[in-house]
């Protein structure tokens, strides 16, 4: 298991934005930006055919329960996951064009190159972002740090490949301990090599309700005024729809609770004002009709309401960089 290196480790803070937390002063006054954010993973997954030695065990609806034989191909987790990509994503992607909203795609850059139709969809007729969610949908945990930035680096480019678009922010979920504090430098230094941009934010974190920004110890021995930083927009697990598939988590197929936890996450968060909500989805999962459903009442709840601004996290991270600027030692800049 790779160490954690010093330059990428981050302290542990506990403190936040404290008693009054933080107003992102969202633009045109909304009181809440939402982050629909699809999971796009079908085809990245394990599986025997892409030289893994068992089918995917993880987020599907049967599971671990059965069927997973080491050498063997599981076509009952193989075509869970061929539905999400040929029915459910395309069943988003209706009900987001039906509103007229712009998501996030955490991509998986070899599952984006098995459906190439779905990623010039997303960026050349809806105008949703791209961001990284890995070469595969695996863990890498065990990498060391060359093998790391090689990884980060391939998917980046794989996907600008089959896409058209380069991602500027990030989500693994599954990555080394090295890999959130690498993913400045791993992306200055393809910036330098092949003149791609350069990070706009990452979503390696899950303790917010707001984008923060983070001092990098890679840039402790620089003045102020050279210091870039790296701005987090915050990620989750409470609203994400993979709980559909994990205990504890929402019943199965019971659409209504997973609606309403939607709507009093909603109604909390706006009434606060100036945080934003995560609304983490899966194809295989909430592309399922019966979820759909749910989620298109939750749609059509928030679309009612006066200051939502439903939009991208390239969008509120363009935001939050020009509205609070990083400030070494700030979190809001």
């Amino acid at each position: 298991m790779p160490e954690l290196l010093p330059q990428y480790a981050f302290p542990r803070d506990f403190e936040g934005f404290g008693p009054e937390s933080h107003d992102c002063q969202w633009p045109n006054g909304a009181r809440i930006a939402i982050s629909f954010v699809l999971n796009y993973e079908e085809g990245g997954e394990r599986s025997v055919p892409e030289g893994d030695a068992h089918s995917e065990p993880y987020l599907w609806e049967k599971g671990s329960s059965g069927g997973h034989k080491e050498g063997m191909r599981y076509l009952n987790a193989e075509q869970d996951f061929e539905y999400g990509s040929r029915v459910g994503a395309w069943r988003l992607m209706r009900l987001f064009k039906d509103f007229e909203w712009k998501i996030t795609i955490y991509a998986v850059a070899r599952a984006m190159q098995l459906n190439p139709k779905l990623g010039e969809y997303c960026v050349k007729e809806a105008g949703h972002e791209i961001a990284n969610h890995g070469l595969r949908w695996l863990d890498i945990w065990d990498y060391d740090l060359e093998k790391d930035k090689k990884y980060v680096k391939d998917s980046c480019n794989l996907l600008q490949k089959v896409t058209g678009e380069f991602p500027v922010g990030v989500y693994f979920g599954r990555a080394t301990p090295n890999t959130p504090g690498a993913l400045p430098e791993i992306y200055n230094e393809m910036h330098a090599e092949q003149g791609t941009p350069r990070l706009l934010y990452s979503s390696e974190c899950y303790n917010d309700d707001v984008p923060y920004w983070v001092d990098l110890p890679t840039e402790s021995h620089l003045p102020d005024n050279e210091k870039e930083g790296m701005l987090l927009v915050p990620y989750n697990y409470d609203c994400n729809d993979g709980k559909f598939h994990m205990a504890p988590g929402f019943t199965s197929s019971a659409g209504q609770m997973y609606e309403d936890y939607l709507k009093s996450t909603f109604d909390c968060l706006y009434r606060e004002g100036g945080k934003m909500m995560n609304i983490p989805l899966h194809s295989r999962i909430t592309g399922k009709a019966g979820r759909c459903e749910a989620l298109r009442r939750f749609c059509e709840y928030v679309s009612k309401k006066e200051g939502v601004w439903v939009t991208t996290r390239r969008d509120i991270a363009m935001h939050y960089r020009d509205k609070f600027p990083y400030r070494p030692g700030s979190r809001s800049g």
